[in-house]
């Protein structure tokens, strides 16, 4: 199973909690994580192993989409900060929608992470 694993500056924090809540599951199963580069960072140091691709604003979330596409990622966290502007909507945009297109799972907040995660794991 792939996950890939996003958030924006202003959520960082709360995906840092969401990992740590659900630590043992994620070492437990073979998960493989995929992030863009400043959230992979913050993964890494939630004691998780992840494959880091470029930050959002400098094409990763199209390199993450572009997986997607690919038929490669089995969900997406992506905690979005709805409340802040960010320069690459556009690429927000992108991802969500092949998302939806590929019907992959996608979780813009910890409680449908938590929601989908587990489903996952059945």
């Amino acid at each position: 199973m792939k996950i890939a694993l996003i958030a924006h500056d202003g959520k960082k924090a709360e995906m840092v909690t969401f990992l740590r809540d659900q630590l043992e599951l994620f070492k437990r199963k073979e998960i493989e994580l995929i992030s863009t580069g400043t959230t992979g960072t913050f993964v890494e140091k939630a004691g998780l192993k992840v494959n880091r691709v470029l930050s959002g604003p400098l094409g990763g979330d199209a390199q993450i989409g572009a997986e997607v596409a690919e038929g490669k990622i089995d969900a997406v966290f992506f905690f979005r900060d709805p409340l802040d502007k960010h320069p690459h909507e556009p690429d927000i945009a992108m991802l969500m929608r092949l998302c939806d297109v590929h019907n992959i799972p996608l979780a813009t907040n910890p409680a449908t992470a938590t929601l989908v995660f587990h489903q996952l794991l059945k």
